[in-house]
């Protein structure tokens, strides 16, 4: 499981992690899009916060509860007490930069919502220590580097 503030890289790191593990990638974005016709902003506009909150955090159960996969969960998630608790055992990390490297990496993406990096985190920092089992540091490590620190964790050869 691959969770992080929008902008941090949770799909990039989610896919080579996957590819890394011969497992599939179950993404946040392309599920909105396919289950619910829209961009996370799409249904953030249309819908409002809260039910594109409660969708995010379907998938991510909906995904724990079917066959092993890379799960790029949408940031909203870890606020759902279901979802923190059945991140108990899934390997999760934490993908995550300063609020100015975020920003500026939300501002390449018109799938995203416009909310501000300094208050998510605010809101969310607290729940994303608590479920992390490693914390990778993407404004000063690669994707790859990313994918290699959670193959060295969970006792796997280093990808080639």
């Amino acid at each position: 499981m691959v969770i992080g503030l929008m902008g941090s890289g949770k799909t990039t790191a989610g896919r080579l992690i996957a590819e890394a593990l011969g497992l599939e990638l179950s993404d946040s974005d392309p599920y909105l899009q396919s289950r619910y016709g829209g961009t996370a902003a799409e249904i953030a506009r249309r819908e409002g916060a809260d039910t594109l909150h409660r969708y995010e955090a379907e998938h991510v159960l909906h995904e724990l509860a079917g066959e092993p996969k890379v799960i790029a969960a949408a940031a909203s998630t870890v606020e759902d007490p279901k979802v923190r608790a059945a991140l108990r055992d899934p390997f999760v990390v934490w993908v995550d930069a300063s609020d100015d490297v975020l920003a500026e990496r939300m501002r390449s993406g018109h799938h995203r919502p416009d909310f501000d990096p300094a208050a998510m985190r605010g809101r969310r920092e607290p729940f994303f220590r608590a479920v992390a089992d490693l914390v990778a540091d993407v404004a000063a490590l690669r994707p790859e580097q990313v994918r290699d620190a959670v193959l060295r964790a969970l006792g796997k050869p280093a990808h080639r």
